[in-house]
């Protein structure tokens, strides 16, 4: 299983709502734990058992982080039988912390089945933690999540950084979301095209596909800047160098900052055929900053043809 970082939201405008006491005393906390433990040992645990599933998700309100991590982990491991217990407290409990850690151990777990109730909090909880931990649970449950996912990129509703929240669990999925974002890669949508362009570089990674290569460099002629940017950083993070001769082109286009990015993208490629014409594009570059960028490139790439000589 891919390991899967929780994304926080660190904007000006992220808001964690205030924790509240925990119900059970750190003592009651620990009885409970050892409880679970003793059961398990045993084999005797049920985890259709209502009552200790509960107790247990209350406990991941407990002041102690690594006793969070303890159930967490635990009601990760019970899996399924957990999830609706688990999503009722997402939708309905009055603590952040529960609120908090219960959409992580539904990472954890990864149930298709809870997609509905993490969109619920996605978009309607109002705690920053929450939302980006329970974006994170949607990229674990994989192709199923992709369709909301991409309603959320379109919805001109959706806040800046919950799109970028979006884009990210896209990328995630990585090939599992394939088919279905190829169908998108026309979409009106800029947000959905970029995020699309993004995530193929993460399925590019894992297996590269001419395919996906042919979208990127289709890309490069994409009407929004944005996007476009997206495309050439794709290709020079891929070292895709068929798609060179497209970005000597955009040396002298006349947007600045996608001459700087084709410029970069050459350069991470680190084919020294592209000397020359970064050499001629930097008789014509009109802008002092990116002269110096295509100064470095034609650095580096000198650099690594003196290196090559000595193998």
């Amino acid at each position: 299983m891919k390991p899967l970082k929780t994304v926080m939201d660190n904007s000006p405008s992220a808001y964690l709502a205030p924790a509240l006491p925990p119900k059970f005393s750190v003592e009651e906390a620990d009885a409970i734990n050892d409880r679970v433990n003793d059961l398990r040992v045993s084999g005797q645990f049920d985890p259709q058992d209502g009552a200790i599933l509960q107790d247990m998700v209350e406990c991941l309100g407990d002041s102690r982080g690594t006793v969070r991590l303890r159930f967490a982990t635990v009601l990760g491991e019970i899996g399924q039988p957990a999830t609706a217990i688990l999503l009722k407290a997402l939708a309905e409990h009055p603590n952040p912390v529960v609120r908090r850690a219960v959409a992580k151990t539904l990472t954890l777990i990864g149930d298709p089945s809870a997609v509905p109730g993490l969109i619920q909090a996605v978009l309607h909880d109002e705690d920053t933690v929450v939302k980006s931990s329970s974006v994170g649970a949607l990229a674990r449950t994989g192709q199923i999540a992709v369709p909301t996912l991409l309603s959320l990129l379109t919805d001109a509703t959706t806040p800046e950084n919950l799109k970028g929240l979006a884009a990210w669990a896209l990328a995630f999925i990585g090939l599992d979301a394939k088919d279905a974002l190829l169908e998108q890669i026309h979409s009106d949508s800029v947000e959905v095209r970029s995020a699309i362009v993004a995530a193929i570089v993460k399925m590019a990674q894992e297996a590269p596909d001419e395919q996906m290569f042919e979208i990127l460099v289709e890309a490069l002629q994409d009407w929004d800047l944005t996007v476009r940017l997206e495309a050439i950083a794709a290709l020079g993070n891929l070292a895709y160098l068929p798609a060179q001769p497209k970005l000597f082109t955009l040396l002298t286009d006349e947007e600045a900052e996608t001459r700087r990015s084709s410029v970069l993208a050459l350069m991470k490629m680190g084919d020294t055929t592209a000397i020359p014409q970064l050499e001629t594009a930097l008789t014509v570059e009109p802008e002092e900053s990116i002269q110096k960028v295509i100064q470095l490139a034609i650095s580096q790439l000198q650099r690594q043809m003196d290196d090559d000589d000595w193998d």
